[in-house]
């Protein structure tokens, strides 16, 4: 079993930038989403099966902070793993999306779009490192994860997990405000209770 979150909101994400492998700390509201998610989580993960969890993030700041959090809440450290981390967007990171959407108007409705990126990364690069993380994680019924990483990243991570076609994978949401399950083949999301964004 597998809990797959996203990190909290980020000025970047606030501000509508690029992120790729840039660091943005979490907004206030980002903070209250972690703690929210760590919330959510103390509750699910008590209705398991008891046995030894696992806190795994990507290293970069926003998703080490949200582990952090959520790690507070559970009892538990966190490991880090670079392959949890989000798609590099090459010479487009850190720029408003608006600009690159605006110079690339041929990628307009391009679920892939992101990966066009001059010096970034491809899909299937990308795939392959997430897919490999996955397969080497213990086989279901010992496995117990709580994971903390990006959107792009969990959209290919969910796609992996479920066997899902490239286009399939690239349409799936990314809330940061939720928290996935991935156990017995199937995939579950459980929403947080909604948090105001603070004054």
């Amino acid at each position: 079993m597998i809990y797959l979150c996203r990190h909290g909101q980020t000025f970047h994400n606030r501000e509508g930038r690029l992120q790729g492998r840039t660091e943005s700390d979490l907004t206030p509201l980002g903070v209250l989403q972690a703690r929210a998610m760590g919330a959510l989580l103390h509750d699910l993960v008590r209705r398991d099966p008891p046995a030894p969890w696992r806190l795994v993030a990507s290293p970069l700041r926003r998703a080490r902070h949200t582990a952090e959090a959520i790690g507070a809440r559970l009892g538990l450290s966190v490991d880090f793993d670079e392959r949890l981390v989000e798609i590099d967007v090459g010479e487009w990171s850190g720029r408003l999306r608006e600009e690159v959407h605006g110079e690339n108007p041929h990628l307009a409705g391009d679920d892939a779009w992101g990966f066009h990126a001059p010096g970034g990364e491809t899909y299937e690069v990308m795939s392959a490192r997430l897919t490999d993380w996955l397969e080497e994680q213990a086989d279901e019924p010992e496995r117990r994860l709580i994971v903390v990483s990006h959107g792009v990243a969990g959209r290919l991570l969910r796609g992996a997990y479920a066997g899902l076609a490239r286009e399939e994978t690239l349409r799936l949401d990314i809330p940061q405000d939720a928290v996935y399950r991935l156990a017995n083949g199937q995939i579950d999301r459980f929403d947080c209770p909604p948090v105001d964004e603070p004054a």
